[in-house]
């Protein structure tokens, strides 16, 4: 199949450059940002707290042998636990150590649906260029009738401006805002099993931080 006819470069310019101008003045640069760095994790597999849960169990037996203070030796990986067990280290009550974990993943949830809501706002603008695009090669398409030679690129520019802005919605920024809300749901789930058992670490601790502290 031919594909030199469905390439037009100013039908593509203008869909492609409205939908990123219109995602700029819509979303702050963190936002736009974010919204790339996200591509990276399309690939990934949805998040288990299976490893930190584990890790969490493993600090508790540090913590039941050697006291809270051996836990600030320990390698953390994931940010949420090490925030939680620094708390701990101070002697922060269980309260205090689940609010922290709390605030975490609800932080790590607004910055993923700034992401998502810059891609869902592409889908939504890109389309309505694919319009504009098509009014445009329309106007230009009626104000040449005297020119054949000018009728057959405008409307080019008319049809194939409809259809960039339909694929680019439907075939990439929908698929991309609906992969990251999936992890993003998934992950906010997970993490949310965290909070339980890292209060409870912190429970068991400050009790025994006060003791020794009299």
């Amino acid at each position: 199949m031919d594909v030199a006819p469905f390439l037009d470069l100013p039908a593509l310019a203008l869909v492609g450059g409205g939908t990123l101008t219109a995602a700029v003045l819509r979303h702050p640069a963190s936002a736009l940002a974010r919204a790339v760095a996200a591509l990276g994790t399309l690939g990934r597999r949805p998040h288990d707290a299976g490893a930190q849960l584990q890790q969490i169990a493993a600090l508790s037996r540090i913590a039941r042998k050697h006291g809270a203070m051996a836990l600030d030796r320990s390698v953390i990986d994931d940010p949420d636990v090490a925030l939680a067990v620094r708390a701990i280290v101070d002697g922060e009550a269980a309260d205090a150590v689940r609010a922290a974990v709390v605030h975490a993943r609800e932080a790590r949830i607004e910055r993923h649906l700034a992401a998502i809501e810059v891609w869902s706002g592409a889908a939504e603008a890109a389309p309505a260029f694919g319009m504009v695009g098509t009014l445009i090669g329309l106007v230009a398409m009626f104000a040449a009738m005297d020119d054949p030679a000018t009728i057959g690129p405008a409307m080019a520019m008319a049809l194939l401006a409809t259809l960039y802005g339909a694929l680019f919605a439907n075939l990439v920024a929908l698929p991309v805002a609906g992969r990251l809300r999936r992890l993003s749901r998934c992950e906010a789930f997970e993490r949310a099993r965290l909070e339980a058992p890292l209060a409870a670490l912190a429970a068991r601790e400050a009790p025994r931080r006060q003791g020794l502290a009299a």
